[in-house]
């Protein structure tokens, strides 16, 4: 299985709400004492563990796809993950699908344009902005005091739910581990 955090690299982005795949992925990697691998050839750090591969596409979110596709294919990898932020659900939320649209998020379009739609998504809420003018800055921007007081239990939760998928199905994790949302204290 390819398990595959979307973000972008480079520290002005660390810590921002469009990098928590990223996020997911760096605690993955302790958990699981994941090994690096050599990855200038797929334009991302690349980590295995077991079977399993992590990738942090090192492309920009716009081109996330150009990354996934090279370890797919080069590793003959039939599974694949996406972890990303989601818009659309409230923050601290955590849902589960196959398939689907990519909602206007940039690194599911490069995905799904290099690998089809046909791979599971891990989707984390972040919110959205007061006005939709601002999603840029939005997802680009740094999560709230608050927010950031939730976040080593939401991404705890979101990597149970993830090693969880590494045994059973989708369907299975999506019932055990959504999170409809945490809420701001």
């Amino acid at each position: 299985m390819l398990i595959v955090g979307l973000g972008n690299p480079g520290s002005e982005y660390e810590r921002t709400r469009h990098n928590i795949g990223f996020m997911v992925i760096d605690e993955l990697i302790v958990r699981q004492n994941a090994k690096k691998l050599s990855s200038s050839s797929f334009n991302g750090e690349l980590y295995k563990f077991k079977n399993h591969f992590l990738l942090k596409p090192l492309t920009f979110m716009n081109l996330s796809g150009n990354a996934i596709v090279a370890v797919k294919n080069f590793y003959k990898i039939e599974e694949v993950v996406v972890i990303h932020d989601d818009l659309d659900l409230p923050f601290g939320s955590l849902r589960f699908k196959h398939g689907g649209g990519h909602g206007g998020h940039n690194g599911l379009k490069s995905t799904d344009e290099r690998i089809s739609k046909e791979y599971a998504r891990v989707r984390m809420g972040i919110g959205k902005p007061e006005r939709k003018g601002e999603i840029t800055s939005y997802v680009l921007g740094r999560f709230s005091q608050e927010e950031e007081k939730l976040m080593s239990e939401w991404i705890k939760k979101t990597c149970e739910a993830i090693e969880s998928l590494l045994t059973t199905s989708l369907e299975d994790v999506s019932s055990l581990h959504t999170i409809k949302q945490i809420p701001i204290k």
